[in-house]
């Protein structure tokens, strides 16, 4: 008796299959951040890092470095010099936690379902980052509640303050897409946290967030210059203290749309690739 063998036909896409419209990837990205959000009310520590972080840096740097650096006693002058750069710390620390989210999730086989289903695979990363702004978005908050609690004062307005938090959840969400890409790319979360904390460490002390890089060596001002972390807290420590801003904002936003055009695709390409 002859063995049959039976060819089965490829499967036709659906209609419609492969291109989603905006106005459906917007809906399927509102799905992804309420999910996203869930997962935060059922688990109240992660939030611990966004809530304790910024009170614990505040208190370290202003008593332990503010007398150093301004004088015995005058600790009040540092804290509207180090509350603005601490802006753009958040914000480096908080997009260092998407690239172990995501890595843990790949883990999990939480991304696996997501690729299964009919929906842009940007939008799963995009929904990620909208929560981590929110979560980034309260860390500033508390981190502004401290400055206030230690004598922080606006000498500008209101919309420069707000101007300068705007730019500073910009740059962090662009530097997001970063951490995505090191998530997908290494083989666990605690790779992806030791390889973050090399880039992360040199990045921080390395500019003008915690001193003026007049006290530092010529060799290491001409990295503090070039650093986009040093643009970003100058650009809002002169929106909250007034100065010029303009070189040091749009260097920012600069710094900002390069990181995204440029890690944004191969983090969504890596994506609908990794197995």
């Amino acid at each position: 008796m002859s063995a049959v063998t039976i060819t089965a036909a490829p499967a036709k896409a659906l209609p419609g299959e492969g291109r989603i419209g905006l106005r459906a990837n917007v809906r399927h990205i509102g799905a992804l951040v309420r999910r996203n959000a869930l997962q935060i009310k059922q688990d109240p520590e992660s939030m611990f890092d966004a809530v304790l972080m910024p009170i614990v840096f505040t208190l370290l740097f202003v008593y332990v470095f503010g007398g150093a650096i301004s004088g015995k006693g005058n600790q009040q002058a540092y804290v509207n010099y180090v509350v603005p750069g601490l802006m753009a710390m958040m914000g480096m620390n908080i997009a260092m936690a998407v690239g172990t989210g995501v890595n843990d999730d790949f883990k999990k086989g939480v991304m696996d379902r997501f690729r299964s289903m009919p929906i842009a695979r940007s939008s799963v990363l995009i929904a990620k980052i909208v929560v981590e702004i929110g979560r980034m978005l309260v860390a500033t908050a508390v981190l502004l509640g401290m400055g206030f609690l230690l004598g922080l004062q606006i000498h500008t307005s209101v919309l420069e303050l707000a101007a300068a938090i705007g730019l500073s959840v910009v740059f962090g969400a662009s530097l997001m897409w970063i951490f995505i890409l090191l998530g997908l790319t290494m083989k666990t979360a605690q790779a992806v946290q030791g390889v973050a904390m090399l880039v992360l460490m040199p990045l921080q002390f390395g500019s003008s967030i915690f001193a003026p890089p007049t006290t530092m060596p010529g060799w290491l001002q001409s990295f503090t210059d070039y650093n986009p972390l040093s643009n970003l807290a100058d650009a809002a420590r002169n929106l909250i203290n007034g100065g010029p801003v303009a070189d040091s904002v749009w260097m920012t936003l600069g710094w900002a749309a390069v990181i995204t055009a440029v890690t944004a695709p191969l983090a969504v390409a890596k994506f609908r690739k990794k197995t």
